[in-house]
């Protein structure tokens, strides 16, 4: 990465802000608080601009730097998260209101936290188990293992809201 501090963290926000916007959302649950954490993570970002060395080493450093500040502003076990719904928070800016995304909605905010945080990452995040793996601080194997267990669920799920003639996933 050749280029100006200022070009680079423009580069950093302009590339990376609405992935790791989706994911401290998914994080604490609250869009404010989310924004915080993105916010806090550039300022750390900018900090250590200059230590980065590798173009493709910069999204899994960047979901690091906001997990940390993550557990640092709620003082929580790394591994703990809270389910939200994450219906507001998409790519398009769009709010996806037909039955099929709903019913996956609830199905998501139904999983262990542990299953959906390796998910999340991999589904918005675009990691894959290694990287995952290091975020997690868990073996690649858990992180598949994770992942593999999260779609189950989620697929079981669905199709027993299927089965039973309604959309409803949960009680």
């Amino acid at each position: 990465m050749r280029r100006s501090r200022h070009l680079r963290f423009e580069w950093l926000v302009e590339g990376y802000s609405t992935d790791l916007y989706r994911y401290a959302a998914w994080l604490c649950g609250d869009r404010a608080l989310a924004e915080e954490l993105v916010q806090e993570t550039f300022i750390h970002a900018a900090r250590s601009l200059n230590g980065l060395k590798h173009e493709g080493a910069v999204k899994p450093w960047l979901f690091a730097l906001l997990r940390r500040e993550h557990q640092r502003h709620c003082e929580l076990p790394r591994t703990e998260t809270r389910q939200i719904d994450l219906g507001g928070v998409t790519s398009a800016g769009r709010y996806d209101t037909s039955t099929d995304t709903f019913a996956l909605r609830r199905a998501l905010a139904a999983l262990a936290p542990d299953d959906s945080v390796a998910l999340v990452l991999q589904v918005i995040g675009g990691f894959g188990s290694d990287d995952i793996a290091a975020l997690l601080g868990i073996s690649p194997a858990a992180a598949m293992t994770r992942i593999f267990w999260a779609r189950k669920r989620l697929r079981d799920s669905l199709s027993e809201g299927r089965r039973d003639g309604s959309n409803k996933v949960m009680a």
